[in-house]
């Protein structure tokens, strides 16, 4: 029995040994299930996502196969519409080809044309140029008729510091009032009475008189056709000429202030000769412009018999707005003036040197006017131009070379390029330029003169009394040198005043000649009008040689003998 315990305890234990060894295989197994189980999961979700991707795939690749469809019917359109426009393009250069052709035998018969036309240019050209001297002789002929001087006298209206302004009584008195009358465009009458005589007229006789009621434009009315003859290659010179307070500065300038305000061109108004000279020099200078010349400007002032460069720059001035002396240089025995000159490019630009030379013109106030200029103002307008020879008019004295004036210089080099561009006539070359033009310089002179004056009415006394005295010789002087003209002595006294000999070309030279006598019309200012007016009446009977433009020294003539 216990061998059979023993057995079976033998037997147990294998069965344990068995079972456990089944156990271990049954978690293998089940270990193993699980990682099947797990793979198969995977598997699962594997298979889930590869089907996902697939249908999309699916729709990717059915959308590109749609689009590939549509880029080839696009294409087989571009291909279509290629071949098309490539057909046009092609139909479009045959017919450019075929237009070139055609403007290619059109262009050689524009050649022809234009090398007719140009053949006819020259033709018109030379002719232009003949009628163009034509029309200057023709004009200067015209300019001429009227006389190589011209007066003219212009009577002032009225003015509040004239007694008569205000008193009726005193207009209407036969022994005071307004005893000067413009009877008509030629005539001044001039009612001469004296307590105790009976009254005695006397009419003066001139180119053109201007009542007290003429606008300035009346006044420049005649003035502008000399304009016309300054760019001729004419010099001109006016010149207003009269008492102190008979309207001389007004004229020639237009109203002032004190600051000059007016002259500015902006400022419309009653714009005197000298303004409105230099609007129409440069409205006429504009109409040509390939041959437009350099306006070139100087303002000088006679004060006391001295000559002042109104325009005179020193680099390092010692008092502000002083006035330099106008350097005098010889020329053989005769002495020249050599002012400052400016280029100007404007009637504005123009106006502003006026006004700058005007801040420094000698002015004190007098009995007869409270604002009287106590010197000659002298402005002088330059144009160096090239022109055609005119077989018409006397020559001229001056030429470019011959008139000197202070220059830099930079400006030096600016004249020689301008003489080196000068324009030359249609077809004319390099080496025909001295055959068809001449470097001439004109000059323009507006002229201020200082008014005359009696010491006994202007009640000037010391400084102002000898401004007076030197004003009154200046003039004297003018006179006698118009009286040797008259007289046609062979003696002229132009060096008795500097007045007299800067005026030397425009009074006795070839200038065309305009005065513009200013007389007052009241009683009190009655001997001082005569004698504007006697002056007037000598300066119209000068007759002087043909009035010349600027030509070459080979064509001068003799002049009178100066002083």
């Amino acid at each position: 029995k216990e061998e059979r315990i023993v057995e079976l305890e033998a037997e147990n234990a294998i069965l344990h040994l068995k079972l456990a060894e089944y156990q271990e295989m049954v978690r293998k197994r089940c270990d193993e299930a699980a990682r099947v189980s797990a793979l198969c999961t995977k598997q699962q979700c594997l298979q889930r996502g590869m089907h996902a991707a697939s249908v999309q795939l699916y729709h990717t690749i059915q959308k590109l196969k749609k689009e590939v469809r549509e880029l080839r019917s696009s294409s087989l359109v571009l291909v279509r519409d290629f071949q098309a426009q490539f057909q046009d393009w092609v139909s479009e250069i045959v017919t450019a080809a075929h237009s070139t052709q055609l403007c290619s035998k059109a262009l050689q018969a524009c050649q022809s044309r234009a090398a007719h036309l140009e053949q006819s240019l020259q033709e018109v050209s030379t002719r232009y140029l003949l009628e163009k001297q034509t029309r200057r002789a023709l004009h200067n002929s015209l300019v001429e008729l009227k006389g190589n001087i011209r007066v003219h006298c212009r009577i002032r209206p009225l003015l509040p510091f004239d007694h008569e302004f205000d008193d009726p009584a005193l207009q209407n008195s036969p022994l005071s009032g307004k005893v000067v009358h413009a009877l008509d465009d030629e005539t001044v009458l001039v009612k001469c009475s004296r307590p105790g005589h009976p009254l005695v007229n006397k009419t003066y006789t001139f180119e053109r008189v201007y009542g007290p009621a003429e606008p300035q434009d009346a006044v420049f009315a005649d003035v502008r056709p000399l304009l016309t003859s300054l760019l001729d290659g004419y010099n001109v010179c006016i010149m207003a000429y009269g008492q102190t307070g008979s309207g001389k500065s007004y004229t020639m300038l237009g109203p002032q202030s004190k600051n000059h305000e007016a002259l500015l061109l902006e400022t419309r108004g009653d714009l005197g000769v000298i303004p409105k000279a230099a609007e129409e020099l440069f409205r006429l200078i504009s109409e040509n412009p390939p041959q437009s010349p350099e306006v070139e400007v100087s303002i000088v002032e006679v004060y006391n018999n001295e000559v002042f460069d109104l325009l005179a720059k020193d680099i390092s001035p010692a008092v502000p707005g002083a006035k330099r002396d106008v350097i005098a240089a010889k020329e053989g025995k005769k002495e020249l003036f050599l002012p400052t000159s400016e280029l100007v490019n404007s009637a504005a630009e123009f106006m502003r040197l006026v006004e700058a030379g005007l801040q420094l013109r000698v002015k004190h106030p007098t009995l007869v006017h409270a604002d009287s200029s106590r010197s000659h103002l002298i402005i002088t307008v330059t144009l160096p131009m090239a022109t055609s020879p005119d077989s018409s008019g006397c020559p001229s004295d001056h030429t470019l070379d011959s008139m000197p004036t202070c220059h830099s210089p930079r400006r030096m080099v600016r004249e020689k390029q301008r003489a080196s561009s000068l324009d030359l006539p249609l077809g004319a070359g390099p080496g025909d330029s001295l055959a068809h033009l001449q470097q001439v310089r004109a000059r323009l002179q507006l002229v201020d003169l200082a008014g005359s004056e009696c010491a006994g009415m202007s009640g000037v006394t010391g400084p102002a009394l000898r401004e007076a005295s030197w004003i009154n010789r200046s003039l004297a002087a003018l006179g006698d040198v118009l009286g040797a003209l008259w007289e046609g002595r062979g003696h002229i006294p132009y060096r008795n005043s500097k007045l007299t000999h800067l005026l030397q070309d425009a009074i006795g030279g070839d200038a065309k000649l305009l005065v513009v006598l200013c007389v007052s019309p009241c009683q009190e200012h009655l001997v001082a009008t005569l004698q504007s007016l006697s002056f007037g009446a000598r300066a119209r009977q000068v007759q002087r040689g043909c009035v010349g433009r600027r030509g070459p020294p080979a064509a001068r003539r003799r002049p009178r003998r100066p002083d």
